[in-house]
């Protein structure tokens, strides 16, 4: 029997694990300078090698295992030998390229983490390795981000001053990993680049009352009820929401959290906020006994708590209970409308709101697959209730979104989701997401105004969703008012700092494209890949059309070279996309451009 290699090569050599320190280092913004200048690019990646990297490999007994263009791979025998090889060389880089003009100097990003690899020739692999190459993208330009693995073992060996970075989910790591950030300019938490500035950097804190509510704790040791709790945190995080006078950061991001102990201190940095609520949530048979408590992130001190217990029928007013003592307990003033709405109960079946709230999460990353299987769980939800305008909002919503994005008939599909969103609206007017869904139903039939109304009266009722202020975003870049638009992406990413695949950078890149701004779109594009975030067919095709603009081809040819193995049957012409815009030659514009670059146009 012919065995492959890698199995034979197991079979007569016993792989070979140690364990070693890992230096994942990447060039910053590699794309953008050999967009401007490929030679000399290529010429300081080559001094950066010769003359930093490899005489610290000799001093420190460090070994290159590969070089990737605008990255390196090396291994350490120590951790403590590792950091300070990395430090040293962004020592040394910073002065190299000090006389440097901004735009055209060469920085490096570098992550450091200490682990078991395999060992295979002269190549090295495992969860080590992904671990370090994770914590790279994290790092400032400039900086050097560390595992709290690595932090261990330094923190009283060298000298250097380290930045609490909190925890992060890392693409591919079943566990949290804590982060520690060092700076050669000392400013540790200085994150103003590219996927930095969204993961880790410590949002400052808001004018308005800032709250984050964290995903309850399931104490009924029943793994089934683990939706129940969920929906809990959902429909308070909604109820909060409602508050004008409050800043509420969404549900994507508190749920980053979920299965961990946080420091509330830690997830109040990370989110951005002063306040913290926690609680539990205890079901057993018909009745439900929630804990909660709100506490002050800057002080650690309780601020407010209290228990309910009551029927599994009553829990929604439970609910309302919580969130009417939250509110006052941070002093904040309810307008007569936000306290009707917060007394709003959408629907009484349990069952049905917590399939809503796993069926909100389903979508994301916005594939066919995960868009079709949320489609059908919000079907389900209106069999279950059909008085909840929840699961017409959300059919609506999926429709929508294909008649937005995809390539089917955007006529029919447009009509279908206005009619669900209608449905919706006639059911519960008050339920924010019944407006949502039908101003993104308007918007591609050309109605522009009644989507500007539909989507303007979703914020009014929901002013801390940042999925609002993102549609809103896309809308008012799309159809001309492009600062507008951004100013609404900023809101949307504040409120929402820790969702990776959220689509908000995406949408950045879409409105800093149509603004002619190509840098920058290539800018967004490689901060939402660096941080693991989604990129479809739209993201590929304004990446390319990007580096085809400023005359960088083998970049573009490269992301058109994605497109077409990734998504063969994509094609401009049958895109819905172009139908958004209120102006045919803009629509044109920018199908040319992308065109051009080289993406199917039959």
């Amino acid at each position: 029997m012919n065995l492959p290699r890698s199995y034979s090569s197991i079979m007569s050599n016993p792989v070979e694990r140690r364990l070693a320190a890992i230096v994942a280092a990447d060039v910053v913004g590699y794309s953008r300078l050999m967009s401007a200048d490929e030679t000399g690019t290529i010429l300081a990646v080559r001094r950066l090698q010769t003359d930093i990297l490899e005489p610290l490999l000799q001093e420190y007994g460090g070994r290159m295992v590969k070089t990737m263009g605008d990255g390196f791979l090396i291994e350490f025998p120590s951790v403590v030998a590792g950091v300070k090889a990395a430090t040293q060389a962004q020592k040394a880089l910073g002065a190299m390229e000090a006389g440097e003009n901004s735009t055209r100097k060469l920085q490096l990003r570098i992550g450091v983490h200490v682990g078991d690899i395999v060992i295979e020739d002269t190549d090295i692999f495992g969860e080590g390795v992904n671990i370090a190459a994770r914590i790279e993208p994290l790092a400032s330009p400039g900086g050097v981000g560390i595992s709290d693995d690595a932090y261990r073992q330094v923190r009283d060996r060298i000298d250097l001053a380290w930045v609490d970075g909190g925890r992060h989910a890392l693409k591919n790591i079943p566990r949290p990993v804590r982060i520690w950030h060092w700076n050669a300019d000392g400013a540790a938490a200085d994150k103003a680049a590219g996927a930095a500035t969204i993961t880790t950097a410590a949002p400052p804190l808001p004018e308005k009352p800032s709250i984050a509510v964290l995903p309850f704790l399931n104490m009924s040791g029943d793994s089934e009820q683990e939706a129940f709790a969920d929906g809990m945190t959902e429909d308070l995080i909604t109820d909060l929401s409602k508050v004008s006078g409050l800043f509420v950061v969404a549900r994507n991001s508190t749920f980053a959290f979920k299965g961990q102990s946080p420091e509330i201190a830690v997830a109040a940095r990370q989110l951005g906020v002063r306040h913290v609520v926690e609680g539990s949530v205890r079901k057993s048979g018909s009745r439900a006994r929630i804990n909660v408590q709100l506490i002050d992130a800057t002080t650690g001190g309780q601020v407010w708590a209290d228990r309910y217990d009551g029927s599994i029928e009553d829990v929604f007013e439970l609910q309302d209970s919580v969130c009417a003592e939250v509110v006052s307990a941070l002093s904040v003033r309810l307008t007569q409308q936000e306290a009707n709405l917060i007394n709003q109960v959408h629907t009484r079946n349990v069952d049905a709101y917590e399939l809503f709230v796993r069926a909100k999460a389903t979508p994301y990353p916005p594939i066919p697959e995960r868009i079709s299987a949320a489609r059908e769980m919000f079907e389900r939800v209106i069999k279950m209730d059909p008085e909840f305008a929840g699961g017409y909002a959300g059919s609506a919503w999926m429709i929508g979104f294909n008649a937005i994005w995809g390539q089917g008939n955007r006529t029919e599909l447009a009509a279908e989701a206005e009619a669900l969103g209608r449905k919706a609206i006639a059911v519960d007017d008050s339920f924010g997401w019944s407006h949502l869904a039908l101003g993104m139903a308007l918007w591609p039939q050309g109605r522009f105004d009644e989507a500007h109304d539909e989507l303007m009266r979703a914020l009014e009722l929901l002013p801390n969703d940042a999925d609002a202020h993102a549609f809103c975003g896309m809308m008012a870049g799309v159809t001309g008012d492009r600062i507008k638009g951004m100013e609404a992406l900023d809101a949307a990413m504040r409120l929402n700092p820790q969702f990776i695949n959220g689509p908000y950078l995406n949408l950045m890149a879409l409105l800093k494209f149509l603004d002619g701004d190509f840098a920058g779109t290539i800018e967004a594009h490689e901060a939402n890949v660096a941080r693991g975030g989604p990129t479809g067919p739209p993201a590929l095709a304004w990446s390319a059309a990007a580096h085809h603009a400023l005359g960088n081809d083998q970049a573009a040819a490269a992301a058109i070279a994605r497109l077409r193995q990734r998504f063969p049957g994509f094609s401009l012409k049958q895109w819905n996309f172009f139908g958004l815009f209120p102006k045919a030659e803009d629509a044109d514009r920018v199908r040319r451009l992308m065109a051009e670059a080289g993406v199917r146009n039959d």
